[in-house]
């Protein structure tokens, strides 16, 4: 059974364990990575793969850099600070209130 995700894309969220934060870009339902790259977990904080999965664009204080969490790992961040990821800007918008909204980038 795949549950709904608790979080969408806009968003900013910290990992509950690991020092950086980010902007979810796209969500997958449920594990949608390499064996591989899931093995690479050590086994006693590797995540079930039967829930939502993010992919974000996220920082911590030395670097900007792309990754991929489970949903047990997050939490909203309510940290008002806008990210400086370099993606961030070709894909989001950030309103007045600190919120993002991706960019309607159809031609017109």
């Amino acid at each position: 059974m795949i549950r709904v995700a608790r979080f969408h894309p806009g968003q900013v969220v910290r990992h509950r364990i690991y020092p950086f934060r980010g902007l979810i870009y796209d969500v997958d339902p449920e594990f949608g990575n390499t064996d591989e790259w899931y093995e690479s977990i050590p086994e006693e904080v590797r995540p079930h793969k039967d829930q939502p999965f993010y992919h974000l664009y996220a920082e911590n204080e030395q670097t900007t850099y792309e990754a991929y969490v489970s949903e047990q790992n997050l939490v909203l961040d309510p940290t008002p600070e806008p990210l400086r990821h370099p993606m961030i800007s070709t894909e989001f918008e950030r309103d007045p209130q600190g919120h993002y909204h991706r960019r309607d980038n159809r031609a017109h």
